[in-house]
């Protein structure tokens, strides 16, 4: 990839991300404790009033109408915005507000390890309330008697009112509670938290850490909720995060669980080192290849190793560790690979204007609504490359790197700001979710890492 336009010499660039910077905060704290706002789901007899702490991964009302509906707390989504929503704080957009935000989420989240799917599943009429057509769509009643205790943190969302989604859905996923941890641990390293909601932060991180040391060697389903069996991604967020609970829990006085969290993060980082794969010789030391995201049970193919996940995972991970980390020359490589992947195969891509990165997808082959691109997806290429920047190297090529993916959001976001899960691979025209929590926490992220690498770089950024 070549570039030709010094974007941190742009004052149009620069005043562009200024403005959808404000326009992401705005909209993504619409996604946090949306109580406003009164979801129906006629199809299941439901009527969901959402309760502070809850975060929507679209505030937007969808029914498959076309548009999907995204009224749900996924364990996933919410995470990645609680901890956007700290970098917000941290920079002083959002003041004492965020406080109060992460106070409800902590309860929130903490009451929602009371639910138990065995009295959901008693209930004598459940079936009845349920228009016929939904039925197909229903959880069977062994499904959700199963949720209770530490399952339900891998029930994968859950209802914003603080009740069990009741449609079948792709579960166990056990990405949510180690990302979760994650960010909680980044609120607590920032010292601003009073003795109550410290308090009740400290218990939610146990909680997490406890269920991602129990969980971590079982399969569960990938960050799409589409396959079953070990993920890259799901195995690197849940090394990082007993990683930093391992410092955390010395720092508390518990030695003993902090070896074990040491201990564990290394054996999950060593299974890792599984996932490279050399297409051409099969030879894992080889340097060209790619991280595949998966490994299905009797080492099914999938036409899905190849995946933006993997990258993903690197910066919302973030761990000391060099290996599997933004500085690690294999994840390198397979952003590379996804690059070309991308490149070729989506018609916006095509004979694009110079100083533009790929629009970045999934995977190959996605049907899900256009099949990408997706905004998390290219503003996650754009984040890694800030992160390498930021550790030096050849950090003003890496610099430009991001600075072309995110010249591709610019060309595919519309004046208002909004951004949706995606936009379409061909016409470059808005699908899926309308303003996507994500795609915002993303915009956020991105942009604090691109400061981050400025500094490092002592370039002309406004910090």
């Amino acid at each position: 990839m070549t570039f030709s336009v010094t974007r941190q010499q742009d004052p149009e660039f620069e005043s562009w991300l200024e403005g959808q910077l404000c326009h992401s905060a705005s909209a993504m704290l619409s996604s946090i404790s949306p109580v406003s706002i009164v979801k129906h789901r006629p199809g299941f007899g439901q009527t969901v009033h959402p309760i502070a702490g809850a975060i929507v991964a679209s505030p937007v009302l969808g029914g498959y109408d076309p548009d999907p509906d995204y009224f749900f707390h996924w364990f996933r989504d919410s995470a990645v915005v609680i901890d956007a929503l700290r970098l917000l704080y941290v920079d002083r957009r959002v003041g004492d507000e965020a406080l109060q935000h992460l106070r409800d989420f902590t309860r929130f989240s903490l009451d929602l390890n009371r639910l138990d799917g065995r009295a959901m599943a008693a209930v004598p009429d459940r079936r009845a309330r349920v228009a016929p057509e939904f039925l197909q769509y229903l959880r069977e009643d062994s499904d959700l008697a199963s949720a209770h205790g530490e399952a339900v943190a891998a029930e994968t969302r859950v209802n914003p009112d603080g009740t069990l989604d009741v449609a079948r859905w792709s579960r166990p996923q056990h990405d949510g509670p180690p990302l979760r941890a994650l960010a909680l641990l980044r609120w607590v390293a920032g010292g601003r938290l009073d003795a109550p909601l410290l308090a009740e932060v400290n218990a939610l991180i146990r909680f997490d850490i406890d269920f991602t040391l129990h969980h971590w060697r079982e399969p569960s389903f990938d960050i799409w909720e589409e396959e079953s069996g070990h993920h890259y991604y799901t195995l690197r967020v849940s090394a990082a995060a007993l990683a930093e609970s391992a410092a955390w829990l010395h720092g508390e006085g518990d030695p003993a669980q902090a070896q074990r969290c040491r201990e564990e993060s290394q054996a999950v980082l060593s299974r890792l080192n599984d996932f490279w794969v050399d297409e051409r010789t099969g030879d894992r030391d080889a340097t060209h290849g790619y991280y595949r995201s998966r490994r299905l049970p009797d080492d099914q193919p999938s036409s899905k190793a190849l995946d933006i996940a993997v990258i993903l995972s690197a910066i919302h991970s973030l761990g000391a560790e060099a290996a599997h980390g933004p500085a690690d020359p294999r994840m390198q490589a397979t952003l590379a690979r996804l690059d070309a992947l991308f490149d070729a195969a989506y018609p916006i891509n095509h004979g694009r204007a110079a100083g533009r990165g790929p629009a970045m997808g999934r995977y190959a082959g996605d049907v899900y609504y256009s099949g990408g691109a997706y905004y998390f997806s290219t503003l996650g290429a754009a984040e890694f490359c800030f992160r390498v920047a930021a550790l030096g190297g050849d950090a003003p090529w890496w610099l430009e790197r991001g600075d072309a993916y995110l010249a591709t959001v610019r060309a595919y976001t519309p004046a208002s700001g909004d951004l949706s899960e995606q936009f379409d691979q061909r016409s470059g025209a808005q699908t899926s979710a309308k303003q996507l929590a994500w795609s915002h926490a993303a915009f956020i992220s991105c942009v604090s890492a691109r400061r981050i690498a400025a500094a490092a770089c002592q370039g002309p950024l406004r910090q």
